[in-house]
């Protein structure tokens, strides 16, 4: 596989959320608005790579039997270091993300890229996956942000565009569901047209 398919399967063919439905959690609860959704799937995109490359260069020497849990621990050690880092330069993201940061620990996506792919590739190809699978994520997390922010507040980023308020519905729990389901169709739309 080239280095440009590993990175642009993530993003279309291997789509986390508009393909393999993965990560619902931090999709639903993260995305009420576009800087949430991307804050949320860049942070997620930082764990991905840096454990990516860290598990692919010790896989051979864990032990199968503690192969999962050797993962686990690398992981959460670059989510302490997101931690860290979000607090000292993004405060109020982290605050608006809470919780969700450090579920990045057991996010499924992650620990599937670092089972499936990296444990059984070469370093940088490992940094290309998670790279690829990161932009894809992050990039179906802030469409979604957008949408909702659009239809529920009136504004993207936090511009407003139209005056008055937007649908409430879209800035709660089942508003997520709606815009994800319309998204999933129309993603699912247009890769049909594409292949």
């Amino acid at each position: 596989m080239s280095k440009f398919n590993l990175v642009t399967k993530g993003i279309f063919k291997e789509n986390p959320i508009f393909v393999l439905l993965l990560g619902m959690c931090p999709t639903l609860g993260t995305t009420t608005s576009a800087i949430n959704g991307m804050g949320m799937g860049l942070a997620t995109m930082f764990v991905l790579i840096m454990s990516n490359m860290v598990i692919s260069a010790i896989a051979g020497f864990v032990p199968a039997k503690v192969r999962i849990p050797s993962f686990i621990v690398v992981i959460a050690a670059f989510v302490t270091v997101l931690q860290f880092l979000m607090q000292a330069f993004t405060p109020g993201l982290y605050e608006t993300l809470g919780l969700f940061i450090p579920l990045i620990v057991v996010n499924c996506i992650v620990l599937g890229r670092a089972e499936a792919f990296a444990s059984k590739n070469g370093v940088v190809d490992s940094a290309l996956d998670g790279i690829g699978i990161g932009l894809g994520f992050t990039a179906a997390l802030t469409v979604l942000g957008m949408v909702r922010e659009l239809l529920g507040s009136a504004s993207i980023f936090g511009i407003k565009l139209i005056d008055g308020d937007g649908i409430l519905v879209f800035v709660l729990a089942p508003g997520a569901f709606i815009a994800l389901g319309y998204l999933l169709v129309l993603f699912n739309k247009l890769k049909s047209k594409i292949s």
